[in-house]
């Protein structure tokens, strides 16, 4: 019976995605004064800077639904990146993580699938039992495991966050903000491993019975928006529906969260609308690049006299594309420099002031190592300038 039901459940809500597919959004990015969202909660970030293009209500404590397994994802992401866990690696579920209700993709209690499909499955189609299951053979239980969702929430600076579960069923004491979630995404987004699976529009799951399973992203604009390579949705009748997602065009890339909108068209409308106003009236300009030498100065009992010294870090700053100014960069560097110097020795700093503040310090360094002349070389050297 189970069987029947889980291929009935998927094949309809494959077909109900489908024919939503229908709607489609404006992917061109014009240029807007005002931007007009009547979802309870939004928030615009610019990825590489962090810095808020357009909020709204973006530190209100509010359920958020399924995209609580963002922070499901992120832990899972960074278990496989630290080598604890691979791809492969096949995980046994329980009768606990079968049986979850809300949306799944049926799993079979007491049987092994591998991390991709558990991961996959959690990123695509959302799947309640699958992010129980990851939850449990990471931690052991899923209690023990929310607890360490809290603790890294806390890490990345998420001051309005607080989770119950890992699956975001509703749950007395578990909210976020718009202005969190969109922290998480931007540390999700960090990792190529997810996009593997966030940019797949349908797939399948084959359980070890042979059973099959469809996957249909939920997050639709992967297929609709340009650009869109990820996110997460929500939806219940506490939260609305919810979505946060990521679009890049050119060097560009955005991350929107929309909270407690009234339905699912306008969840995807207007997280369009933030990415349009975002492409349309920002650009990112790098102001220091850590691969072009800013400046080079003289070297004293040197095998060379002369060092080029690069920046320690590249900074990108987002700025409105009618209104460039307010930044500048200062440089300060040593004049001299006395060898023997190793790489990565500090001779200076780059200081990014905007409209008058100080706001990042960059360290200017030496890339290679200076090598002191010896004493013969030193003679040499006297005698040849005499």
């Amino acid at each position: 019976m189970k069987k029947v039901l889980s291929s009935l459940v998927l094949c309809f809500l494959a077909f109900a995605l489908l024919l939503c597919g229908t709607q489609t959004y404006s992917l061109q990015a014009s240029a807007e004064t005002e931007l007009l969202i009547n979802s309870k909660s939004a928030l615009l970030m610019e990825y590489d800077s962090g810095e808020i293009l357009f909020a709204k209500n973006e530190k209100e404590h509010l359920p958020v639904a399924s995209m609580v397994k963002m922070m499901t994802i992120l832990i899972a992401l960074e278990e496989l990146e630290a080598g604890n866990v691979n791809l492969d690696t096949k995980i046994t579920t329980t009768e606990n993580a079968s049986s979850m209700g809300g949306s799944q993709v049926f799993l079979d209690p007491y049987v092994d699938y591998s991390f991709e499909e558990l991961l996959k499955s959690v990123i695509m189609a959302s799947a309640n039992d699958a992010s129980v299951a990851l939850a449990e053979y990471f931690n052991g239980n899923e209690n023990a495991f929310v607890n360490r969702m809290n603790r890294k929430a806390k890490e990345l600076g998420m001051t309005d966050t607080h989770y119950a579960n890992c699956t975001g069923l509703p749950a007395p004491e578990q909210y976020s903000s718009a202005k969190d979630s969109a922290i998480l995404l931007k540390e999700i987004v960090k990792h190529d491993v997810y996009h593997k699976f966030s940019t797949i529009w349908i797939d399948e799951l084959v359980h070890p019975s042979g059973r099959k399973t469809e996957l249909v992203n939920t997050n639709r604009l992967i297929r609709y928006y340009q650009g869109c390579d990820g996110g997460k949705t929500g939806s219940t009748n506490e939260a609305g529906c919810c979505l946060g997602a990521s679009a890049k065009r050119g060097d560009m890339r955005l991350v929107a969260v929309i909270l407690g909108a009234q339905n699912s068209k306008t969840r995807f409308n207007e997280t369009a609308s933030l990415f349009n106003y975002g492409f349309a009236n920002f650009e990112s300009q790098k102001l220091v690049d850590c691969e072009q030498a800013v400046a080079n100065i003289s070297v004293s009992k040197g095998k060379k006299d002369v060092v080029d010294v690069y920046a320690q870090e590249s900074f990108s700053a987002v700025m409105k594309k009618c209104d460039k100014s307010g930044y500048e960069t200062v440089l300060k560097v040593e004049q001299k420099i006395s060898a023997p110097a190793k790489a990565g020795e500090k001779v200076g700093e780059i200081v990014v002031v905007r409209n008058g503040n100080e706001i990042k310090k960059i360290p200017v360094i030496l890339k290679e190592d200076l090598k002191a002349l010896s004493w013969f070389e030193t003679a040499q050297k006297i005698l040849k300038n005499w």
